[in-house]
């Protein structure tokens, strides 16, 4: 399924500067097998968003998607990874959705915030969640379009700023940089049940053989995301990347 509109802590890696995307995209790929392709980056600018690396002067969605190679192109493939961030070591990370790597559900930043305090509130498990200045992901478990189309069938309304990315999609990952800013993980990923503050670092490549993040169920988190867009300023209508 494809994408459908609906103070930073940053987590600290074991490698820097030119090492960390490509020490984070091995992560994804060898040790998690998360299919991961390199994003298209974005220009210099004297403004305050920088424009996008592909020849649209008014993508919506500047360096935070792929374009050469495209999506199809994702994989786990150890020299395929380490050929492509060693060419562009400053390359968004980005990960396809589906299949067998997570699916995930974003919305405003704001409202997903609030969302995080109710679902900590509630007490359910939480998986990886990642954010931007404009927008925060929850990932979940694999799901499918039948599963996700009779649960939002089940609601009065759903936010068109409450987005999902399924298989066909895909999730810029930290610590890449966009023409929006920075992306951080918010929640970092943890094989164990994550604690609210708690902030761990990725593993380095002697640990990339450990188990892959703990994901939580859509239908576990769907509800808390509604309320939480739909009592966001604008009553979630707005459609912010």
């Amino acid at each position: 399924m494809r994408e459908i509109p609906g103070r930073r802590r940053g987590l600290r890696f074991r490698r820097s500067g030119r090492h960390a995307q490509l020490d984070a995209a091995l992560t994804c790929a060898t040790g998690w097998q998360w299919p991961v392709v390199p994003g298209v980056g974005h220009s210099a600018s004297a403004g305050r968003e920088r424009s996008c690396g592909c020849p649209d002067p008014e993508c919506v969605v500047p360096g935070a998607h792929p374009f050469a190679p495209g999506l199809l192109a994702a994989t786990t493939d150890e020299r395929m990874v380490r050929w492509w961030w060693t060419a562009r070591p400053e390359a968004p990370v980005i990960m396809a959705t589906g299949g067998r790597a997570p699916c995930a559900l974003s919305l405003p930043a704001i409202a997903g915030a609030r969302a995080l305090v109710e679902l900590d509130r509630l007490g359910l498990r939480l998986g990886p969640v990642v954010a931007t200045p404009t927008r925060w992901s929850l990932l979940v478990a694999p799901y499918s379009l039948e599963r996700l189309g009779e649960l939002l069938h089940a609601k009065d309304w759903v936010p068109s700023s409450l987005r999902f990315h399924g298989e066909g999609g895909y999730l810029v990952l930290p610590p890449s940089e966009t023409g929006k800013g920075p992306v951080w993980w918010e929640r970092p990923p943890s094989p164990s049940a994550p604690r609210p503050q708690e902030r761990r670092p990725l593993p380095d490549a002697a640990d990339r053989g450990a188990a892959a993040p703990w994901l939580p169920d859509v239908e576990a988190v769907v509800d808390a995301l509604v309320e939480a867009s739909t009592g966001a300023p604008g009553g979630g209508s707005r459609l912010a990347y």
